[in-house]
């Protein structure tokens, strides 16, 4: 018996063809919205965020934006306000230092693992920019640049209150109130202690030093961790009084408390040197490129 054999039809095969196409373009789809969606999900949290003191006039908001690089609409812009500061303040520095004006402000960018603290000061006064490094650490705070400034001068100790309302935003990650006010009593009683000695920025690297070996060692005995600033001081030449070493010392064991690993501690604090972000034009130019990346991809795929 004969049998008789067709084949596929011009027209059969043409659709298949066609159905092979549309599939792989659907699998190319798929895969770049598997590698594309979790970007788009982390970059839903703000990777930028200032925080204006509440108490500057419009004139001195545009200008804090300017110096930061930024515009209203294109990062999220909070605000601070005085009673907020005192949240933090009152009982660690005399009520005419937190006054009744919010006027301190605060550029948060968050940097990728690993990349570690920068702190960046403009109209700061008593505050150095180590200082608030030691303190956001402290704090829990992570991977950022941080720019810290006024339209003129203040103390700068209300800024850190910016920062973490900033940090906060940005991330998504709340800071533990014990953690928020001992790196406020931190960051003011190392201010306060380089000022009265004259050498700001020796007493935030006594403060650093110390900080790594307490925590490194454990230490919460008074005694020992007195041993310790004093050993370090002697190292710097740093001329304290015993009430001095006291504060320092109360400071240290209240921050071994909040076990901090030391590892990640060593690693966030880097040259306060370098400058921080990008200017808004090399962010544009990015942007562009990134956009122009994928539409040439997309043409590849789509035609």
């Amino acid at each position: 018996m004969n049998r008789t054999y067709s084949h596929p039809s011009t027209e059969r095969i043409q659709s298949r063809v066609h159905i092979d196409g549309i599939a792989r373009r659907m699998l190319l789809v798929l895969a770049l919205a598997v590698l594309i969606l979790p970007l788009l999900a982390a970059s839903a949290l703000a990777q930028e965020v200032v925080t204006l003191g509440a108490n500057l006039d419009q004139a001195q908001r545009q200008e804090m934006l300017e110096l930061f690089g930024v515009t209203a609409d294109e990062v999220p812009v909070l605000e601070v306000t005085n009673q907020e500061e005192r949240e933090y303040l009152e009982g660690l520095v005399p009520d005419e230092q937190i006054g009744s004006r919010a006027i301190s402000s605060v550029y948060v960018e968050i940097l990728d693992e690993g990349d570690g603290i920068d702190v960046q000061t403009q109209n700061i006064t008593f505050v150095t920019e180590q200082t608030y490094a030691n303190a956001l650490v402290t704090a829990g705070v992570t991977n950022a640049d941080v720019f810290a400034a006024a339209p003129f001068p203040v103390s700068g100790t209300a800024a850190l209150t910016g920062v973490f309302k900033a940090y906060e935003e940005a991330t998504g990650e709340q800071i533990s109130e014990e953690a928020a006010q001992t790196a406020t009593a931190e960051l003011v009683e190392t201010a306060e202690t380089g000022d009265e000695i004259g050498d700001k920025e020796g007493v935030a690297e006594l403060m650093q030093r110390a900080k790594e070996e307490v925590i490194r060692r454990g230490l919460d005995d008074p005694q020992a961790v007195r041993e310790v600033v004093i050993n370090i001081s002697n190292e710097l030449n740093l001329d304290l009084t015993d009430g001095q070493i006291d504060r320092l010392v109360q400071i240290l064991i209240r921050i071994e408390g909040l076990d901090i690993d030391v590892d990640q501690l060593e690693n966030q604090l880097r040259d306060f040197g370098e400058r921080i972000g990008i200017s808004g034009d090399e962010a544009d130019g990015l942007w562009e490129q990134i956009t122009t990346f994928f539409k040439d991809l997309w043409n590849s795929i789509f035609g």
